[in-house]
Parts: structure tokens; sequence; C-alpha cells
């Protein structure tokens, strides 16, 4: 189903679900090639089998729901709202906790699914952000015409 992965875009991929008036198939799959890391590595098993059932019936919020439960194993929702037109939708780590305390990812949108999904980007995006390193890796490149020089003085 999904080709290649390639590199999480936040931005654009937030941006995309804002702009979106409903969930189409187009729209899910471009969300799975772009933001998803298991899926693609666990090939046709059962449970990546289950979302792709549930997008070809276009059963879109159960489809985003099964597909945060894949993905994002410790993530489970913590509300769903409908205020003046639009589904505020909240992922969670500790549901547990009192709202005040919990640093929940929201989401929000007249779509329920693309509410959803929006929270389940902003999650993924916060993960890459975390799994990156404090400092960052750079390899130096070297100019064509340097070549090291001992200069011991011992004199």
């Amino acid at each position: 189903m999904i080709a290649a992965l390639r590199p999480l875009d936040p931005p654009s991929l937030a941006e995309r679900l804002r702009k979106a008036h409903a969930m189409t198939r187009p729209l899910m799959l471009d969300i799975i090639a772009h933001a998803c890391r298991r899926f693609p590595s666990l090939g046709q098993s059962e449970r990546t089998a289950r979302v792709t059932r549930l997008i070809d019936a276009e059963a879109w919020v159960d489809a985003v729901l099964a597909l945060t439960e894949l993905e994002l194993p410790l993530w489970r929702v913590r509300r769903i709202a409908y205020d003046e037109g639009e589904w505020h939708c909240a992922l969670s780590r500790d549901r547990e906790l009192p709202d005040w305390l919990d640093a929940a990812v929201e989401g929000r949108h007249g779509d329920l699914a693309i509410a959803l999904l929006s929270a389940f980007v902003e999650v993924q995006a916060l993960a890459m952000e975390s799994s990156r390193p404090s400092v960052p890796s750079v390899r130096p490149v070297l100019d064509p015409l340097y070549e090291p020089v001992a200069c011991d003085n011992f004199g």
C-alpha cells in the first residue's frame, strides 16, 4: 500500500488537514505515507490489514483510531467534544491525570476524523522532535586542498 516512508513534514501535513473539507482516501494514504513509521515496517500484518479494510470501507474515524493504536501505542483519546461547529479531540499519554496536569495534544476540525488525525500528526511531530539529539551532528566538509601536517617543536 505504501511504497516508501518519506520524512515527516508536520507543518505541511497540518496545513493540508486544516484546509481539507472532509476525509478522503488520498488524504488518509498521504498522511500514512508521510507521518507513520510503524505502518510500513509491519508489512501486511493483521493490524495493518485492519486499517486498510477500514480505509477501504471509508470508516474514517475507526481507521484513524486503529492507526493511532498501531502507531502510538502509549497514547489514548482523552477527550472528544463538539463545540460551535468544530470537533475538538485530545490525545494523551496520562489520561488519569487531571486536565490541568496533563500534557494532552489537541486537534480540531469540522470533520471528526480530520480532528483526530490532526492530533495524531501533532503527536507524531512531537515524537520526531524528541527523538532528535540535543546537539546536532554535523559531518565536517574537508577542503580538497587540506593536508594535515605534523608541527612538533621539541626544541
